[in-house]
């Protein structure tokens, strides 16, 4: 039973002024007390601060409160009341700069939180006296920001693997089945190509890709890819050589790709948003042997010297000359040698800004890579997924990979509109779809009466990746289309780092979530060590799937076996990861490190704003400034003032942002991140 007042004493060897400042900071509360999702100030036009303040669970409920903000004595005391539960909480501090005693007095703390009234007095004094704790040791600089799930542990490694493989029903009991799919993954290993033809051994007659030209089987796409490899043997690619693969998502591309593994022939997959030029770099620094080619996209291709061999991925040849992939399918020898080590996918980093950096894939790590991801999202065997996800993408192509392990049916489409995506679900009874953030928003465009005539009760999995999603675009999904929102963070160079599962969205919305099996993330000072957990630094991840380095150029910084992502973030207390920007995004103003994101996520509140970016820029006076690049939806009635004066009651004023410009839409790439470097010409800045 929680009695109505609750008194809770502790004592830090830490100067009073420090304490003080931390705990008037509103972000210590999320980062330092579990269950509390977020805490935001609001500035009211009386000059009141509010804290917005989320507390709970998806199990338990998640509510929103408001509380007061009322100094007393500068240093000494102050409260936290809320005037609607009728609640508050006084805290005094006394000591001087060696130690500081906290007085903390807590009023109706079970009307904040249901859940609070299950347990005790001295549960709720136990809760306050860890995050006091957590504050201190941030304040003291305990190095305490690392999160390993098994990582290092392979004996729990190997058993997390064992139980969610066998939560998928991918191994059923069948002695027969099981040693036809072991031999071809042992002929081709866990790669595409094992993934289809192990495929083809249990049910050969199962729907594989679905595209805009048909469909093809597990056991077609084995048969096609096969003799696509003993083809491109009989064109002259041999083990070790490289070729480049220009296609949006049909099944052709696929086919392409599991070819080349299969002959021990690397592929380099360029993106269909690089200009001509750009390829033509690519294809000569890589050495690519031949190129293959959607014919749409044959015009990207016009500054490559005639002797580099171009082969059509589909069915729409430029040329009634060129020879497509259908050509040498049907004019295949009948064998080629099968290598020991099958190619690799090369996945072209930085996209359309500088130069392009190809990244080595490694092959999976027999069923501990699937088993990863399955251990933060429950994917079955046998799912039906979409993926609009570009396959050139390294979202979209692990999309892809995971299909195979799971003999999904995969239906690819070329583009993304949000209005056929959700009548393919209907049509095709979708469970799981690869987006991108971008396609995300879209989703929620779709009007309400419009997608509640559909039936999209198949629907289980939406799982994003490659930039972060607004906490704003996350509630609203979920509250949309249900908890069937994921959250993957990770990227080329160290695959997977974090996924946020619905829950852990629910009950804070910008989380990155926690690391899958067999991960190890941690947040590190310019030292290379550990932060307090709290505390801002460089987010670093080991995991069995880190890239095999880049083709030409120097790997990112290492630190006791993990890689820099090259983004920033922290901690909470829970072990769950925050992203709060790339590194060379966070800007000094005014001797004040300030980061565009957390202005992003404010403004994406605003019902008025579709879209928005915030970039730094030069600035005479304080070195540097933010500038926000805003989309407003049609009819919206917003103006510079009204976003500067808004920021400024929420962030610092050195969020504030100076410039604020107006657009019909903003810059995206070929993925539909948006092109930071377009907003700023001549700028340096992250894509």
């Amino acid at each position: 039973m929680v009695t109505d007042v609750i008194d809770v004493s502790a004592d830090f060897t830490i100067a009073r002024q420090a304490l003080w400042n931390v705990l008037l900071d509103p972000q210590t509360y999320p980062r330092m007390f579990t269950g509390i999702g977020s805490c935001e100030p609001v500035e009211r036009p009386d000059g009141a601060v509010h804290w917005q303040v989320r507390v709970g669970s998806a199990s338990g409920g998640i509510h929103t409160h408001e509380f007061v903000l009322a100094i007393g004595r500068w240093y000494e005391s102050f409260e936290l009341r809320s005037p609607v539960l009728g609640s508050f909480a006084a805290i005094r501090l006394r000591g001087d700069q060696q130690r500081t005693r906290l007085d903390i007095t807590l009023f109706a703390t079970a009307r904040v939180h249901p859940v609070v009234e299950q347990g005790g007095n001295a549960q709720v004094t136990d809760w306050v006296k860890a995050g006091l704790r957590r504050t201190s040791d941030s304040i003291a600089g305990t190095r305490s920001s690392v999160v390993v799930n098994a990582e290092r542990s392979s004996v729990r490694r190997n058993a997390g693997v064992a139980r969610n493989i066998a939560a998928t029903g991918l191994m059923r009991p069948e002695p027969v089945s099981i040693v036809k799919q072991l031999r071809s993954l042992s002929k081709w290993g866990f790669n595409l190509a094992g993934g289809y033809a192990a495929g083809a051994a249990y049910e050969p007659d199962r729907l594989a890709l679905i595209d805009a030209g048909g469909h093809r089987t597990f056991a077609e796409v084995d048969a096609r890819s096969t003799a696509l490899a003993a083809a491109m043997h009989s064109i002259g690619l041999r083990k070790g050589d490289a070729i480049g693969l220009l296609a949006r998502n049909h099944s052709g591309m696929v086919e392409t790709m599991v070819a080349a593994g299969k002959l021990g022939v690397d592929v380099a997959l360029l993106n269909a948003g690089l200009s001509g030029r750009r390829i033509e770099e690519i294809v000569q620094r890589h050495r690519l042997s031949a190129v293959f080619v959607d014919g749409a996209l044959e015009t990207l291709i016009r500054y490559l010297h005639n002797e580099v061999p171009r082969y059509t991925t589909d069915d729409c040849p430029p040329s009634p000359d060129r020879t497509t992939i259908d050509d040498l399918i049907a004019q295949a020898p009948d064998d080629f040698p099968v290598p020991a080590h099958p190619g690799r996918l090369i996945v072209l980093t930085s996209g359309t800004s500088g130069s392009p950096k190809g990244a080595r894939r490694p092959h999976a790590k027999g069923f501990g890579t699937i088993a990863a991801l399955l251990s933060r999202i429950p994917l079955r065997v046998e799912e039906v997924m979409l993926i609009p996800a570009p396959l050139f993408h390294t979202w979209g192509l692990a999309g892809l990979q995971l299909s195979t392990a799971l003999r999904a049916t995969v239906v690819l489409t070329d583009g993304f509109d949000a209005m056929d995506c959700l009548r393919a679900v209907a049509q095709h009874r979708i469970t799981t779809v690869i987006v991108v953030p971008t396609m995300v928003e879209r989703l929620l465009e779709v009007p309400d009466e419009v997608r509640a005539s559909l039936d999209l009760s198949s629907l289980r999995f939406v799982v994003s990746c490659g930039a972060p999603l607004a906490g704003a675009t996350v509630l609203r999904f979920l509250d949309s289309y249900g908890d069937v929102l994921y959250n993957v963070y990770g990227s080329t160079e160290v695959s997977w780092a974090s996924v946020a599962t619905p829950d852990d969205l629910r009950a804070s919305p910008t989380t990155a979530g926690r690391p899958p099996l067999g991960t190890r993330v941690a947040v590190l000072g310019p030292d290379l060590r550990p932060v307090p957990v709290g505390s801002t630094g460089h987010i670093f991840v080991a995991n069995h799937m880190l890239f095999d380095g880049y083709v030409n150029s120097a790997p990112p910084e290492e630190a006791d076996g993990m890689l820099d992502t090259g983004d920033l973030g922290y901690l909470d207390a829970a072990g769950r990861l925050f992203v709060v920007g790339r590194d060379d995004e966070m800007i000094i103003s005014g001797g004040e490190n300030v980061f565009p994101r957390p202005v992003e996520e404010a403004l994406a509140h605003l019902p008025q704003i579709s879209e928005v970016a915030v970039v730094g820029v030069p600035d005479r006076e304080f070195g540097q400034r933010l500038a926000a690049f805003v989309v407003k939806r049609e009819g919206a009635g917003l103006d510079s003032d009204m976003v500067r004066t808004y920021i400024r009651n929420r962030l610092s004023r050195f969020s504030v942002p100076r410039d604020v410009t107006f657009l019909p839409a903003l810059p995206r790439g070929e993925t539909g991140k948006i092109l930071k470097r377009v907003l700023v010409p001549g700028s340096v800045l992250s894509e």
